[in-house]
């Protein structure tokens, strides 16, 4: 998801949880888990150990780490393509949140939710609705206009279900945590193709960012958007400004346009850009924008989701329908989760030296 507010930063609060009153449900599952810590070694992550939501019921509540959740409308179709439904994407993301919530933890969650499946009319939203459990903690942040808006974070398993129960297929996190959201932890580039680009293209422009990054000693990870395209991303460690972060994004994107004109644009107005060519999109780095989280599911009939690769998977060729809700989890048990170096913090490339 590609938020476009042009809203200023101003004050920053740190995540809280809230206490509303939390609706019943007509059965409730009690599931175990186990505990394992985070790759940062400073959060508990439930991993789930093959649970499964039940398939018998319309509506349920499990109890889970962090609270229980009540899940609702399981049978709705989601992907009528592939009939998988409600229960099945919830079902997906309880499978990978042992891989997915380090990278989602003390980060405000923008949503994007689709109640009715890909097909459906969807609409976003930042405000953590109310009632909602007093598990689920919030991350208040003031914006230009003076407007204090609470968003959701995503803590723990119980309100991960709870966000992605609200319609919400792909997770849209802040690139800053919420003790201080006007310094983010991540630079990234958005490789989207322009019309009449090829996906070969995108792979293409994907390693001249890497091999651009890797020249000036700057680690890098890419993984699929589950769209059209290709996120690169780098860790880096809290100090810039999310402004000064977008300004080097920018740089570097206009020098990769001038030196590969052919190939890549940097152009951000739609109507300017060249046919044929990738979009290197630094301008997804300014504040209060978002883009689809690691393993996310996408609203795509395939069902593709946002995945880690490796370098080397990008050089021999890719499809972004080579990674969906019915494989990726296979891959995670297999190869682990790729981007786990990036919750490293000595793992974190320092960008004051380039600002």
């Amino acid at each position: 998801m590609k938020s476009r507010a042009k809203t200023k930063p101003a004050i920053n609060r740190k995540a809280t949880a809230t206490t509303p009153k939390v609706a019943a449900a007509p059965r409730k599952v009690a599931l175990p888990v186990r505990l394992t810590r985070s790759a940062s070694g400073k959060n508990d992550v439930a991993e789930t150990v093959g649970l499964e939501i039940p398939h018998d019921v319309e509506n349920t509540t499990l109890s889970v780490d962090g609270g229980p959740v009540n899940l609702t409308n399981l049978n709705k179709i989601y992907f009528p393509e592939l009939g998988l439904t409600k229960r099945d994407l919830l079902q997906y993301y309880l499978d990978v949140s042992r891989w997915l919530l380090p990278h989602l933890q003390n980060r405000a969650m923008v949503m994007k939710r689709y109640p009715n499946g890909i097909n459906g009319e969807f609409f976003f939203m930042k405000r953590a609705p109310s009632p909602r459990p007093e598990s689920i903690p919030t991350c208040s942040i003031e914006h230009g206009s003076g407007n204090v808006i609470d968003f959701p974070v995503i803590q723990h398993l119980s309100s991960l279900l709870w966000v992605v129960n609200l319609g919400c297929i792909d997770l849209n996190p802040w690139y800053a945590r919420c003790d201080d959201v006007d310094r983010p932890d991540y630079l990234h580039f958005d490789l989207d193709p322009v019309v009449g680009a090829s996906f070969k293209g995108v792979l293409e422009t994907a390693l001249i960012v890497r091999e651009a990054l890797d020249s000036i000693k700057i680690q890098n990870y890419a993984k699929t958007t589950g769209s059209r395209g290709i996120h690169v991303y780098v860790a880096i460690k809290r100090g810039p400004t999310q402004k000064e972060v977008w300004s080097f994004a920018k740089a570097f994107a206009k020098e990769l346009e001038a030196r590969h004109p052919k190939i890549i644009t940097a152009e951000y107005r739609v109507a300017k850009r060249p046919r044929g060519r990738v979009l290197v999109d630094y301008n997804q780095n300014a504040w209060n924008r978002t883009l689809a989280s690691v393993y996310s599911v996408r609203p795509k009939p395939a069902a593709t989701v946002s995945t880690p690769v490796t370098w080397e998977e990008v050089e021999r060729g890719l499809r972004i329908e080579d990674f969906t809700v019915k494989n990726v989890l296979g891959r995670l048990r297999k190869i682990g989760d790729l981007w786990k170096p990036l919750l490293d913090e000595k793992n974190r490339v320092d960008l004051k030296s380039f600002l």
